[in-house]
């Protein structure tokens, strides 16, 4: 009779990677897709302005938390069981957590297809932007192909196989590019409004989805046909391993869902006090003078309360029923009709403020993004130490990984904090560089603390800790969606309180994960040599990168005639923005080598990292 567990055996050809070697080819994969979505972002946001900028992310957020709930956790536990079962050589048990997975995901998928599709215009109004629904039901599909990408991709993390998630990341930027910028382009010159032309771009999404999976799919065949399907290992039934897939995924789902189900929580409040501020207190109207026309929703301002019966309170709540009861009228009266206009009056206004705050959000992501190369190799990686009883071998990884997160998040966040209205003026023609660009300044602290938080709970989920994030994470989002109700329901803050929240609660789940790890992991990292380098070198770089663009801002910008303060041209403001950029890059990496800010030891985890170590006398 085959034995249920055999021992460990090299297969032939089996290419033995480093954590900072599948985290290089997952780096370069997420580089490559962010400079794609970045010829696909910033184009598409002059494309479609600010209120289909709006539309298109409010889409997105409703997808994401579905897409989450439906894939976070699943292609961690495949990946972890499969890179433990690959520790001791079980082939069998392998290809069968792989069958029992896809089945999985594709049963999610559907049933995340089915509200998405069927419900649309119920969670666009839950979002405070009815316009919104055509994006969400052009990306409903898109729903079941990422449930199969998930699957295929957790298969080949867990051999330590980067590569095909990276390329096929890369083929579904591609495909938003082509098809979603091409969509979106030729809606607005057939004079389609700004909602319709967002779901075009959002087409692009499912069909870049569709060619992914296509690839995957081949990609996954042709690797089976390659590998030996000989194996002596007797495979756990399909109960027992669906109950630990299911005790992984799940609390990393709850982890993980909480980010997406806060945002879209915290949107949907955002949006729904800055209408209710505009209605009820117009002098907050002050607060966006140069953003917006005010004078469609003064005018329905007017007529609605004109319309209204004596003694009724002119208030969110008394609009918000004449809405509901509008729509289920079948001939509304003039209140009603006035009520629906002033309600679509303070959508558009809102649209176009948060607008200003996707754009930034969409700069503010792609540090947030390029950490997913590190936590997707890190739990794989540590829990095949651990299965092979290498403690210090996984404290090593674990270490290296937050060393490594912090010296790119923290010049990252920094420079968005100095630089961000600069940034914004480069970036964003559609946009005002004053409202966005403050917002994107606050994100950029933001990014810094959201960065080393999600690498930490991918270190507590490899130790087998998956309850204690979830934990975290819904304490980080309960002090956001407080804090940010109460500062965007100020007149005198408004949107401008939009990211406090989010500075408040990646602040706060960091402060708990590293408590947390300092007390439960063995042999833990040393929090003082790994942040304080990183932060020193950050501050500095920030400091030069703010002293060179103020020079080259005075000596490029120009007082007008009759004017009192200093305008910049585009060129000029890039030419300002480039140079401090490149300026702060330098001084940057002089400060890390001359501190020392990365050790031998963690360039040893990299390709061709002993090279490195001696080019940098290390």
């Amino acid at each position: 009779m085959a034995q249920r567990n055999s021992p460990p055996r090299r297969l032939s050809g089996q290419k033995q990677s480093t954590f900072f070697g599948g985290a290089a080819i997952l780096a370069v994969g997420i580089l490559v897709v962010k400079l794609i979505g970045m010829f696909y972002k910033i184009p598409l946001t002059n494309i479609i302005g600010e209120q289909g900028t709006a539309d298109f992310n409010n889409a997105y957020y409703i997808y994401s938390v579905l897409l989450t709930i439906s894939t976070a956790g699943l292609p961690v536990a495949v990946s972890k069981l499969v890179s433990e079962a690959n520790a001791v050589g079980r082939r069998n048990q392998v290809r069968k957590i792989f069958r029992l997975s896809l089945t999985l995901f594709l049963a999610l998928g559907a049933i995340s297809f089915v509200i998405m599709f069927f419900r649309a215009d119920l969670l666009a109004d839950m979002m405070h932007d009815g316009k919104a629904a055509a994006g969400i039901r052009a990306l409903a599909p898109a729903v079941v192909c990422v449930g199969c990408l998930s699957a295929f991709r957790g298969y080949a993390q867990g051999h330590g196989d980067m590569a095909p998630t990276a390329i096929s990341q890369i083929i579904e930027a591609l495909c938003k590019l082509v098809v979603g910028l091409a969509l979106a382009f030729w809606l607005i010159k057939a004079g389609q409004g700004a909602d319709m032309a967002a779901a075009g771009a959002i087409t692009g999404v499912t069909v870049g989805t569709v060619v992914a999976v296509a690839y995957m799919a081949f990609h996954h065949v042709r690797k089976n046909l390659e590998e030996p399907r000989l194996s002596r290992d007797v495979p756990d039934s399909a109960g027992d391993i669906l109950k630990e897939v299911l005790r992984i995924a799940i609390p990393i789902t709850l982890s993980s869902s909480m980010v997406g189900i806060v945002t879209v929580i915290d949107s949907a409040l955002v949006q729904g006090q800055v209408q209710k501020v505009l209605l009820e207190d117009p002098g907050s109207w002050a607060l966006y003078a140069g953003v917006a026309d005010f004078t469609p929703l003064k005018e329905a301002v007017e007529t609605w309360t004109k319309a209204l019966e004596p003694g009724t309170a002119a208030n969110m709540a008394t609009l918000t029923e004449q809405v509901k009861a509008a729509a289920a009228a079948q001939a509304p009266t003039a209140l009603q009709t006035a009520a629906l206009a002033l309600d679509e009056a303070l959508q558009d206004l809102s649209r176009t403020l948060y607008g200003n705050y996707s754009g930034a959000i969409n700069i503010y992501n792609l540090p947030t993004a390029l950490m997913a190369a590190i936590t997707a190799s890190v739990i794989p990686a540590v829990s095949g130490g651990l299965a092979r009883r290498d403690r210090r071998g996984a404290a090593r990884i674990s270490g290296s990984a937050l060393r490594i997160t912090a010296l790119l998040s923290f010049p990252m966040g920094v420079g968005l904090f100095v630089l961000g209205v600069p940034i914004i003026r480069l970036l964003f023609a559609s946009l005002n560089a004053e409202l966005a660009g403050s917002l994107l300044s606050t994100l950029g602290l933001t990014a810094i603390f959201s960065c080393v938080t999600l690498v930490c709970n991918s270190v507590l989920q490899a130790y087998g800790f998956v309850i204690l994030p979830v934990i975290v994470m819904v304490l980080g989002g309960i002090v956001k969606i407080v804090t940010n109700y109460n500062l965007v329901g100020m007149a005198q803050i408004g949107i401008y309180g939009a990211p406090t929240g989010s500075v408040l609660c990646f602040a706060l789940c960091l402060v708990l994960d590293l408590l947390i790890i300092a007390r439960v992991i063995p042999h833990r990292p040393k929090f003082g040599p790994i942040f304080i380098k990183p932060f020193l070198a950050s501050a500095v770089m920030g400091a030069a990168a703010w002293a060179v663009y103020g020079l080259m801002y005075r000596v490029l910008s120009h007082v007008p005639e009759g004017g009192t303060e200093r305008v910049i041209s585009w060129g000029g403001n890039a030419l300002a923005t480039m140079g401090a950029i490149a300026v702060a890059m330098v001084v940057y990496v002089a400060l890390v080598v001359a501190l020392r800010a990365v050790s031998r030891e963690d360039l040893s985890l990299m390709p061709k990292g002993d090279k490195i170590a001696r080019l940098l006398r290390l």
